[in-house]
């Protein structure tokens, strides 16, 4: 089935714009054109335009996609740069996801701590509050706010 750019951009919940943008910038080279000029996108351009779109979440940028493409439009013998383009990528967002986990740690802390609070009507509760009533998860930013490192 072919599909028109509006249609594809319906299907992945993109703007058209988008994808005319990635045409633009050398990222759709699989894309056909109707002897009119008009893109024409095929069931196969699924899988392409699902990796530009995890690949651009991955903070990919249009360069580093479009230099993945082309790598892809050469064949096999790019397979093992695409293999380390995406093994560094993935290293990238494994930091990420530990960052953001760090970030949702300290923000869960930070939900107890002002639930405590609520609670007790002040956040004073926190400074004669016993060890055994502290949730032991969050003794490490405890310590951190206090300098023990």
């Amino acid at each position: 089935m072919l599909y028109t750019v509006g249609e594809m951009a319906k299907i992945l919940k993109v703007a058209p714009s988008t994808l005319r943008y990635y045409d633009k910038e050398g990222l759709l080279p699989f894309v056909e054109r109707s002897g009119g000029g008009i893109r024409m996108f095929k069931d196969e351009d699924f899988g392409w335009l699902y990796i530009i779109e995890c690949l651009k979440k991955a903070g990919m940028s249009v360069k580093e996609i479009k230099n993945f493409i082309d790598l892809c439009m050469e064949g096999d013998s790019t397979i093992e740069q695409r293999l380390a383009l995406i093994d560094y990528r993935r290293e990238v967002v494994c930091e990420q996801i530990k960052e953001m986990q760090n970030t949702l740690h300290m923000l869960n802390y930070k939900h107890w701590y002002y639930e405590t609070a609520k609670k007790a009507g002040t956040c004073s509760v926190h400074t004669t509050m016993p060890k055994e009533n502290i949730p032991e998860e969050y003794y490490d930013i405890i310590n951190r706010e206090k300098g023990q490192l």
